[in-house]
């Protein structure tokens, strides 16, 4: 097994200390132990990215699609070699079990070999003119240097989608990774420079988020803002990228509903939510939260979905047998705690789990609510947990209206044999993502983003390049 490092920042092609020596210690949420110290940037680490920015696009956007290409590809590949070391690190700082870890690496990879696939294929296009002699043609050009932040959750998957669609369109980046979580994002960093990509074109730093952000996101040489978290977090950059009239893509917060009719494969619909939901203890921006249960089945998915929630192997991420690691703050289990408490007083029902497991390391019951009133906190905020809330409906409008009651629209799922019910939830289930009888999310072809308060723009799919590219009219006579 590897050793887990002091993570430093990566600044101009070197890894160095912060300039003013700042540091924080990285925790173990299995065991509470610090595995580590963080080198943390300041305004002079963060003036000397943004000099290194401006100078590596300056090289990267002259750097061939197709060479773009051959070095993304490599670090692709570098990633994969490198990723039973990597999953190991990202197990130590977040929590999740190693398998999990590993696969998210593996996707990571996947991601990098999709974008890299399309740095050859930013096309522009030529339009047909109204007078003889006159060419009237479009380029797709790199709309600069771009600042990306990201959260602990996911920490390679959330910001190789930033990174790769930024190579791919020949645009640098400046990344604010987590700082949770550091030491996976550092490794795939290296992944990249070690396959060839040019001192300045990426840079990684961690500090203190508001300082970065207002620091950053202002400041003249970044043109492109890609911000992953909460939504009131992400409305308030929004707005200071809107100040400054800068791109901006926006993937926030969600609360998921699971939409599962009479006619629904019950087996099938336990099957996939048991793990959906507890993947990453809960802690997924698309998690399957509020399950909303046709009254028919609603006894019999309640029956499986309990046990199986409750025989879950709750352990360290780094024993074969773990199901579900640690929750990856300390934070998380006090507000999981109030929220089970607050739907317990108006009403609902605990149907398994809703403690604490231990008293070292910050592991939680997976836990199922049933008959949870609409006012209580959990059915309005997300509670980024290993929290299911179930509750019965009568007819489709009943549903539908459950389902769009909340501003967020990140993602939806569901369950039903009925092709015509299909084809009425996918106009009007106000979700930016829906999955039908599977779980079909996140991968690097297809889009991945929501709408209303849960942000604007995708970071998956061919749509998630055009943030990253300007369009430019050509129009001459001869």
């Amino acid at each position: 097994m590897p050793t887990y490092p002091d993570v430093k920042l990566f600044i101009d092609g070197q890894w160095r200390d912060g300039a003013e020596g700042k540091t924080m210690a990285i925790i173990d949420p299995a065991t509470e132990e610090e595995i580590g110290r963080l080198s943390m940037a300041t305004r002079p680490d963060l003036d000397a990215a943004l000099e290194s920015t401006q100078k590596g696009f300056a090289v990267w956007r002259e750097t061939g699609a197709f060479e773009r290409y051959r070095i993304m590809r490599r670090a692709a590949d570098l990633l994969r070699q490198r990723k039973d070391d990597i999953a190991w690190l990202m197990t130590r700082e977040n929590g999740k079990p190693l398998v999990q870890a590993g696969m998210e690496i593996s996707v990571g990879a996947d991601t990098i070999d999709w974008f890299a696939e399309e740095a050859r294929r930013t096309y522009g296009q030529v339009i047909p003119a109204r007078i003889s002699g006159v060419t009237q043609m479009t380029l797709k050009l790199p709309v600069g240097p771009v600042a990306a932040f990201s959260p602990w959750n996911f920490p390679v998957n959330q910001i190789v989608r930033k990174v790769s669609a930024a190579l791919a369109t020949g645009c640098s980046i400046i990344v604010k990774a987590p700082e949770e979580t550091p030491a996976s994002p550092a490794e795939l960093i290296r992944a990249f420079t070690d396959a060839g990509v040019p001192d300045g074109v990426i840079n990684l730093v961690y500090g203190v988020p508001a300082e970065i952000s207002e620091y950053l996101i202002p400041h003249p040489v970044i043109r492109k803002i890609s911000f992953t978290g909460s939504t009131p977090v992400g409305k308030h950059l929004a707005a200071l990228a809107g100040q400054h009239m800068k791109r901006a893509t926006m993937e926030l917060g969600g609360h998921a509903p699971v939409l599962i009719f009479d006619d629904a494969d019950i087996d099938k619909a336990v099957a996939a939510m048991v793990p959906t939901k507890l993947r990453n203890a809960g802690q997924v921006c698309v998690s399957p939260t509020r399950f909303l249960v046709q009254e028919g089945v609603a006894d019999q998915f309640l029956e499986g979905f309990v046990a199986a929630m409750a025989k879950t192997n709750v352990g360290n991420g780094l024993e074969a047998d773990t199901e579900m690691g640690p929750l990856a703050n300390e934070r998380r289990i006090p507000a999981i705690e109030a929220m089970i408490a607050d739907a317990k007083s108006k009403g609902g029902s605990l149907a398994t789990g809703g403690e604490r497991i231990g008293n070292k390391g910050y592991f939680f019951q997976p836990t199922v609510l049933t008959d949870v009133p609409t006012d209580a906190a959990a059915m309005n905020d997300e509670p980024f947990g290993p929290v299911a809330l179930v509750n019965r409906f009568k007819t489709y409008d009943d549903a539908i209206a459950e389902a769009n009651r909340l501003p967020y629209g990140l993602a939806a799922y569901a369950f039903t044999r009925s092709a015509e019910t299909l084809q009425k939830m996918s106009r009007e289930v106000e979700s930016g993502m829906l999955t039908v009888n599977h779980v079909g999310l996140a991968l690097p072809e297809v889009p991945f983003g929501g709408i209303q308060d849960s942000g604007y723009g995708t970071e998956g799919g061919s749509e998630a390049l055009e943030a990253y590219l300007e369009t430019r009219f050509i129009t001459a006579l001869s």
